[in-house]
C-alpha cells in the first residue's frame, strides 16, 4: 500500500533552517508528482511547494518563493523541502502529498519556528 512518512520538523528559531524528508514506498515514486502543504492552527491546508515527476517543473506558494525550495531523488524514493530564513508564520504541521489518483497523504511533521 502507498506509504509517505516525512521526518525533519523541530523546533527552530527565526532565521534558521531545516529539511523536511518524505520517503515514499508501495508505488512508482517517479511517475507521480509530489506535494508538499502545510496546516497552521486554526487554518485551512495550503499548498507549500509541488514538483513534477522529474523535477522539471516546481511551484511554490507566493509566501515562501526565494526560501524554500523542494528536490527530490527518485532513486532514493524520497522528496525533500529545503527550508531557510524562516518565520513565525511558517509554524505548521508539514505534509507530503502524492498526485492522485487517490488520495494519499503522510502523517505530518511538526515545524515550530520560535525563539
Amino acid at each position: 500500500q502507498v506509504q509517505l512518512v516525512e521526518s525533519g520538523g523541530g523546533l527552530v528559531q527565526p532565521g534558521g533552517s531545516l529539511r523536511l524528508s518524505c520517503v515514499a514506498s508501495g508505488f512508482t515514486f517517479s511517475s507521480y508528482a509530489m506535494s508538499w502543504y502545510r496546516q497552521a492552527p486554526g487554518k485551512e491546508r495550503e499548498l507549500v511547494a509541488s514538483i513534477t515527476q522529474t523535477g522539471g517543473r516546481i511551484h511554490y506558494t507566493d509566501a515562501v518563493k526565494g526560501r524554500f525550495t523542494i528536490s527530490r531523488d527518485n532513486a532514493k524514493n524520497t522528496v525533500y523541502l529545503q527550508m531557510s530564513s524562516l518565520k513565525p508564520e511558517d509554524t505548521a504541521v508539514y505534509y507530503c502529498k502524492r498526485a492522485g489518483p487517490g488520495d494519499f497523504w503522510g502523517q505530518g511533521t511538526q515545524v515550530t519556528v520560535s525563539s
